[in-house]
């Protein structure tokens, strides 16, 4: 993107006198040539630290020849780990050993890390900085030593030695005063010596959005401190810019200035924005001055790259910062305190992360070593060279590099679409983004400590992921217990009202809109158990989930919700799972969402914009994904472990929604029961989740050597759903690209909807609901048999049932889709509505035309009222199914509709036999 005042916001950014720094290091970002292309772009240097590392080691398979030759020489794995990260960095130095030239030694560095095993000893620290300097063997190497009490002296005398220092881990204004103190005494000790001064380069690097993280958790909830909140971090930079002039100037500094030394620049670290409510280039644009470096991660760099704005702005207004820190102290908030807490945080940061990469090579020496293959494989035979064609194209179109950059062109070459597909995008970084709201996170799930029992009311994208984690991790001790209602149907909501006290139970009402009947509808009911519990203040058993400035959060506010979160309006419902809509539900039963959102950033490593297609795990699969399914195999068969099984339904509705239009895209095939290989035809997919520590799965092996095409992918544990979430996300994006389609959009969704509204308005004119042809169970297995006739080639058949869920319906499930598959080959999907409408409903209307419909309803024996409106929950369930029939049934399609009549358990059985019969 060009800037407007000419040249690219890298370039401006340059005459401002500031270098941008990239905060990343991985091997594939040296092989690949993109860190060279960065350097060619503007980039003037690369920052590393023991996080930064684990994520490319653990999230990628960058190392795995070179973990094999070290396995082979013997080597211990905290051996293996810094001849890894030596080579890494030697490699990045020669890369910018040219700017490094070019400026005679005033830019072109990257940076190496002590461990943070040694940072609470000066001697063992100054070993290390030594040890570290001379393996490394490189001019423009810096390296790191954290800003604490310890460090300090190891500063001076690495620099007195000649050693080129980035001073890292500086929270407050006060210690970088005596970071400068080492430097200047360092040099002097240097010139003593008889040491070359302008051969020595340091920067002191001052963290600025952890700053904010902290102080915005402190801040909620005060008087005025919404006035403060995003700006103590860069208000604390600000001044400490104004003690770098004060510091650099008079006869101190003039006389070392005299003998040749180069003034310590400060950096500004900890730049991607961590709120997601705060632009993603805040961290830039807000700290661009002369004689400084900005080190930026990936995510922060393609959006600076894309839409940055430059303008001197680190020394403007800065009484304004001095004054806003004065308020600060005036409501209770101690900066020093912060910044000291910080600094300990950081460092043990660090160090888990070091414990953290050293466990990890541990495991991959002892797989190595056993012989264990790679966490993701594949068997595609004959179907290898179209996949290989799709990803040359892909990798020679750029398209990792413009997924990251939010590149609409991706997917259209409208404008007008395009800018709606850039507001969608920013499920790309909210990973990065709600790690900056983990303190909250934590802070609220333990205030939920006090319900016994927690429901998150939503439907689709603000259902899936909690329910996904709810049967996944089950029910955490010494946390609320967790319960996602996302149907109308009015038995299950008595059910589930029936095992709660309202009084104790805190409701997360959960809508990207704000206008979602389903949930407003929950809402209302709840409200109304709550109140009739007397409860005085209702309104603080309620939280809310919606996007900003909705009529939900409107009333969230004036009903007196305890928590309303404000998730990012860039992300849309079923790109969420690692918002709030997941991670708030999931934190509050007790679920590590640190970890989940760690794994989510080891993910983002592997699918970074440096990492070919061919070995981007995200980009890759997309490309077998819309590859095959243009090829015709576009049913796409989710093979799930029973461990993470629900995972599929936030998969299916991510695949459907996202590729079901415009008469094409992937019909994703979740739950139904694994066949022999002769039960399936030419147009399937299989995508194995499976997890380490599982036996091999014979069945998977048979379709493999049947000539099916299966990829696999493997699951340390549990947890690895963060990263799979934002794969899959990667995915299904790419997969959309190659199929010509936008992914982001769901242009039928509201159709049903707008049927449904019809059918209310007719039932309140009339009080009658319209007639549909409907067959008995008994009678269904004819009426599916008639619309089996009319199937077209590689059809597949899609039950809807509008049903309670229950083991007996979960069981005739099974057995139905198992009747028709092995009878018809074709591929089957299971829903219940109108959860479906929420997710595979948009395939259906917009997708490929080869559906054939069953839908299942039932006479409701029990009924609720819904508060404030005219109708019940089983009348809205019924108007719903006929609305979803009218659809599908204007269109031609093939559609059967069958009552289980008032007894649904006889009703399946019947409807079971009468399958087997006519089949």
């Amino acid at each position: 993107m060009m800037a407007r005042n000419g040249g690219s916001p890298i370039q401006q950014l340059k005459r401002e006198g500031q270098s941008l720094w990239l905060d990343n290091i991985r091997r594939q970002l040296i092989t690949s040539g993109e860190l060279a292309r960065l350097r060619d772009e503007g980039l003037t240097g690369v920052t590393s630290n023991p996080t930064i590392f684990e994520k490319a080691v653990s999230g990628s398979t960058d190392y795995n020849e070179a973990l094999v030759r070290l396995v082979r020489q013997g080597k211990r794995p905290d051996q293996m780990l810094w001849q890894l990260m030596v080579e890494d960095i030697q490699a990045a130095a020669d890369v910018f050993r040219p700017v490094y030239d070019r400026t005679k030694g005033a830019d072109g560095f990257v940076s190496i890390e002590v461990s943070p095993a040694v940072a609470r000893s000066t001697k063992k620290t100054i070993a290390m900085a030594q040890d570290l300097h001379d393996r490394c063997d490189r001019p423009n190497v810096m390296v790191k030593i954290p800003a604490t009490k310890p460090g300090l002296p190891a500063i001076r005398e690495m620099l007195g030695r000649g050693v080129n220092i980035n001073i890292t881990l500086i929270f407050s204004v006060d210690r970088y005063a005596e970071v400068v103190e080492a430097f200047m005494s360092g040099l002097e000790d240097l010139k003593r010596a008889g040491g070359d001064l302008s051969k020595v380069a340091s920067v002191a690097s001052f963290f600025v959005s952890r700053v904010d993280s902290k102080v915005d958790s402190q801040l909620e909830g005060k008087q005025g401190g919404d006035k403060l909140m995003g700006r103590i971090g860069i208000d604390n930079s600000k001044l400490a810019y104004e003690l770098w002039r004060q510091l650099h100037s008079g006869s101190r500094w003039e006389a070392l200035k005299k003998a040749g030394a180069r003034p310590q620049r400060c950096l500004w670290a900890s730049t991607s924005t961590k709120n997601p409510k705060y632009p993603d280039t805040y961290y830039v644009e807000e700290l661009i001055g002369p004689e400084t470096v900005d080190t930026v991660p990936p995510a922060t760099l393609a959006a600076f790259r894309e839409h940055g704005e430059v303008r001197r702005s680190l020394d403007e207004h800065v009484d304004a910062s001095k004054r806003r820190l004065r308020q600060l102290e005036e409501l209770g908030i101690s900066l020093a305190q912060v910044t000291e807490e910080l600094e300990v945080e950081g460092v043990d940061l660090f160090h888990k992360s070091y414990q953290s990469l050293t466990k990890a090579l541990r495991e991959e020496s002892r797989k190595i070593k056993a012989g264990k293959g790679p966490r993701q494989w594949h068997s595609l035979g004959t179907l290898q060279p179209k996949i290989d064609e799709q990803v040359a194209r892909l990798q020679k179109e750029e398209a990792p590099r413009r997924l990251w950059a939010k590149d609409p062109a991706l997917w259209t070459k409208d404008p007008a679409a395009g800018k709606e597909i850039v507001d969608r995008l920013g499920w790309l970084n909210v990973a990065d983004k709600m790690e900056g709201d983990l303190p909250r996170l934590r802070a609220v799930a333990r205030e939920a400590r006090a319900y016994s029992d927690v429901v998150q009311l939503g439907m689709g994208g603000s259902s899936l992921c909690p329910d996904v984690l709810r049967h996944t991790f089950g029910h955490v001790r010494g946390h609320p217990a967790l319960h996602v209602l996302d149907t109308t149907d009015p038995g299950t909501i008595l059910s589930l009202r029936s095992r709660l006290d309202p009084a104790d139970t805190l409701f997360i009402v959960a809508s990207k809109s704000g206008t979602t009947t389903e949930t407003l509808s929950h809402y209302a009911y709840f409200r109304e158990a709550v109140e009739k519990a007397g409860v005085k203040q209702p309104g603080r058993n309620f939280a809310a989930i919606t996007d900003p400035g909705t009529s939900l959060e409107k009333q969230a506010r004036t009903d007196g919700f305890r928590w309303v979160f404000g998730n990012p309006p860039d992300i849309g419902g079923r790109y969420s799972a690692l918002s709030y809509f997941g991670l708030v539900p999931g934190a509050v039963s007790g679920v590590d969402v640190g970890e989940l959102l760690d794994r989510a950033a080891e993910m983002a490593h592997s699918c970074d914009a440096s990492v070919p297609a061919e070995e981007n795990p995200g980009v890759w699969l997309g490309a077998v994904m819309g590859t095959l399914a243009r090829a015709g195999r576009d049913k796409l068969t989710l093979l799930v472990t029973p461990k993470v099984r629900t995972f599929g339904y936030w998969l299916e509705q991510l695949i459907a929604e996202s590729t079901g239009k415009q008469g094409t895209g992937i019909v994703p095939v979740e739950g139904e029961p694994v066949g022999k290989p002769a039960v399936y035809g030419d147009d399937r997919l299989f995508v194995h989740v499976r997890m380490d520590s599982d036996p091999d799965d014979t069945r998977v092996r048979a379709l493999e050597k049947a000539g099916q095409p299966v990829v696999t992918l493997t699951l340390r544990d549990k947890l690895d759903l963060g990263g799979e979430f934002l794969r899959w996300e990667i995915a299904t994006a790419v997969a959309g690209s190659i199929l010509g389609i936008d992914a982001f959009d769901q242009p039928n969704v509201q159709e049903s909807k707008d049927n449904t509204k019809k059918v209310l308005a007719g039932w309140q004119k009339s009080g009658k609901l319209p007639a549909a042809e409907t067959a008995s169970a008994a009678e269904g297995g004819r009426a599916i048999a008639a619309a089996l006739r009319k199937a077209k080639k590689h059809a597949y058949v899609a039950f809807m049932a509008y049903t309670a869920t229950t083991p007996v319906s979960e069981r005739a499930a099974d057995r139905l889709r198992e009747l028709v598959r092995d009878h018809t080959k074709f591929a089957t999907t299971w829903g219940y509505g109108p959860r479906f409408l929420h997710s595979t409903g948009q395939l259906h209307k917009g997708g490929p035309r080869t559906g054939v419909f069953v839908q299942v309803v039932q006479e409701d024996a029990r009924d609720a009222a819904i508060p404030g409106q005219p109708f019940s929950f089983s009348t809205l369930k019924q108007a719903q199914a006929l609305g979803d029939f009218q659809s599908l049934s204007s269109r031609g399609y093939p559609v059967a509709r069958i009552t289980l009549g008032r007894r649904p358990t006889e009703g399946w059985k019947q409807l079971v036999d009468s399958v087997q019969r006519s089949l």
